[in-house]
């Protein structure tokens, strides 16, 4: 890493339902305008990066913002395989840095309409029935978040779970987090602007509907519809 943070809160985004976590963890590193420091590296991640204002986006990136001092590790790439490895590095990561609270934001599915929000911490409950944030009290938690709750037991671990109606990119339920979040550490970040995104693409999402129904419309126009989208 470039720079060595004392004592930051970490939040880790990871690929989930909903992508709700990498939808989080972008938006705040946009918004914090948090300054990349590091990365984690594997020859076993699926090789993808992002362009993002003609800059390299690692697939697993450590940024930083000073003035919060939070440390954002933000996943573009899927991680099936290195969900074990992967928390052996974020533990390492808290540990060298003398993390003072692991935040892992998770997306789960939903068929309710109001999107909660809900809670696992093992030292920080307190501070989430305060901001009367539901404890998640029975579920299973797969993936590197369920990994992570068993490795960083020593380590102040909270979790931050939203519904998800949808199995891709669902803005207003990472929206719901960066509302949980901002709550939480007093960040004063307006997450308005992912409900924005969520809105447009739901009108996108519509117009995609109502193009594959369409009687005129030929198997191969389908077919091109369902991989594009």
């Amino acid at each position: 890493m470039d720079k060595k943070p004392k004592k930051p809160i970490i939040i880790g985004g990871f690929p989930s339902y909903g992508l709700v976590g990498t939808i989080t963890t972008d938006f705040l590193i946009k918004h914090l305008n948090a300054k990349p420091i590091g990365r984690i590296k594997s020859d076993k991640l699926m090789p993808v990066v992002a362009l993002h204002e003609a800059k390299i986006i690692n697939p697993l990136g450590i940024f930083y913002d000073e003035k919060s001092n939070i440390v954002i590790v933000h996943a573009l790439s899927m991680l099936n395989g290195l969900e074990w490895k992967l928390a052996e590095s974020m533990v390492n990561l808290c540990k060298q840095l003398n993390a003072k609270e692991l935040i892992l934001i998770e997306g789960v599915a939903s068929n309710d309409p109001n999107l909660n929000t809900y809670y696992y911490s093992n030292k920080n409950a307190n501070k989430f029935n305060k901001i009367k944030v539901k404890e998640l009290k029975d579920g299973i938690i797969m993936g590197v978040t369920g990994v992570l709750l068993i490795e960083a037991k020593d380590i102040p671990v909270s979790c931050i779970f939203a519904e998800s109606h949808v199995s891709f990119a669902d803005s207003e339920a990472a929206a719901k987090i960066i509302e949980v979040l901002d709550k939480y550490l007093g960040l004063r970040v307006d997450f308005k602007p992912l409900l924005e995104t969520a809105k447009k693409f739901e009108g996108k999402l519509k117009l995609l509907m109502k193009k594959m129904q369409k009687p005129a419309m030929g198997k191969e126009q389908k077919e091109e519809l369902s991989y594009l989208g």
